[in-house]
């Protein structure tokens, strides 16, 4: 593991105070249901109820 401090300085300090270093790394390493868009799809698409929407009708009943 890489313990190197890499937050960018921008990062407001509270965070780099109060941040837990690997949180969600169990439940990342369980799996993740993430589909990417491309980014011309963005438009239509630009949060998951649009997506959640979309592949409801395309799944049909």
């Amino acid at each position: 593991m890489n313990n190197d401090d890499t937050l960018r300085p921008e990062y407001p300090a509270d965070l780099i105070k109060s941040g837990e270093r690997g949180k969600y790394a169990a439940r990342y390493r369980e799996g993740t249901n993430a589909a990417p868009i491309e980014p011309e799809l963005h438009r239509l698409f630009p949060d998951a109820e649009p997506v959640n929407n979309a592949l409801r009708r395309y799944a049909g009943p």
